[in-house]
């Protein structure tokens, strides 16, 4: 085991002991189902820019429009769509966000989304890219977590986070986040799942814009975070 990976694990477990399993992604379905992956997707696309509890919200909408299937969004237009997920916030680009999802599932896949989602990383990563209003973090969520395979989710949080503590630079974009963590880190879809939900909770309570350092279960490896040297 490298150092750098004996680091990483050593945060880890950490964050883990702290907060205990995270089991992200929430899905009110299972998510080993067709309906369940769908879901994770919308939700993916969903939570750009806003808090989990409006992207819930908005989600609930959708199940009692009777909208959580591929072809029925398909079929509907983006004005009436955006005014359903309105509580998640920058609904209007989001519907179209979410038009343009379903319809390269509806037009490639013929609405099949497991067809779609279960085939190698790098096509299915490729084809996400390509969807216009599908970043990298998004497409990363949807591959971890609906697609159940291993690709490792960045982002501010994981930035913040990993340069604090001097593992990365300030400079890193996001492929080079990316990068470093997959090498690195077990490859393990399991792992790596929790791991950035650990990530997440940890810059949410304590690794704030403002950090609160006492208390926070990073603070036993905070030797190089000049954060938590500052207090």
């Amino acid at each position: 085991m490298s150092k750098t990976q004996r680091i990483l694990m050593e945060m880890y477990d950490a964050m883990r002991s702290h907060f205990g399993p995270r089991k992200w992604w929430p899905s009110s379905q299972p998510r080993s189902t067709p309906a369940g992956k769908l879901e994770i997707c919308i939700g993916s696309i969903l939570t750009q820019n806003t808090n989990w509890g409006n992207v819930e919200k908005a989600l609930a909408n959708l199940q009692a429009a009777g909208l959580m299937s591929i072809p029925q969004l398909c079929a509907k237009r983006s004005d009436s769509l955006g005014k359903i997920i309105r509580p998640a916030g920058y609904y209007n680009v989001k519907a179209k966000r979410l038009k343009n999802f379903v319809r390269f599932v509806c037009d490639e896949f013929d609405g099949d989304i497991a067809a779609f989602l279960n085939r190698p990383i790098e096509p299915l990563r490729r084809d996400l890219l390509s969807i216009n209003g599908v970043g990298p973090e998004t497409a990363d969520s949807i591959i971890l977590y609906a697609a159940g395979k291993p690709t490792f989710v960045v982002d501010a949080y994981t930035k913040r986070i990993f340069t604090r503590h001097g593992l990365m630079d300030e400079s890193a974009d996001y492929e080079s986040l990316r990068r470093f963590c997959q090498t690195h880190l077990p490859k393990s879809t399991k792992l790596w799942n929790d791991y950035h939900a650990q990530l997440v909770a940890v810059s949410k309570d304590f690794c704030k814009p403002t950090p609160r350092c006492d208390h926070c279960p990073l603070a036993g490896s905070n030797k190089k975070c000049p954060s938590h040297n500052a207090h």
